[in-house]
């Protein structure tokens, strides 16, 4: 089964990666960027075909390693 865990920041978490990337387009010439955040994506694949425990599973390794929840929000999805 494989799985993508999208970590970004929490609306209000300052985001100087993201400004840069920021500027860094406008100075590209790309024009209409308002904003720019950046975050982290996994693609994780699982043995077994249990859904419910994969989630968990996933949410878990989320909580503990993959996103610090204190400046950060994840989403897990089941890709199949």
């Amino acid at each position: 089964m494989k799985a993508r865990v999208t970590v970004t920041l929490k609306t209000g978490i300052l985001d100087p990666q993201g400004k840069a990337i920021e500027g860094a387009l406008k100075s590209l010439g790309v024009d209409g960027v308002a904003s720019v955040r950046q975050g982290k994506v996994f693609d994780i694949e699982l043995a077994g075909a249990d859904k419910a425990k994969a989630e968990a599973a996933l949410k878990d390794a989320a909580d503990r390693l993959l996103a610090n929840t204190v400046i950060e929000n994840y989403r897990v999805e089941l890709l199949s």
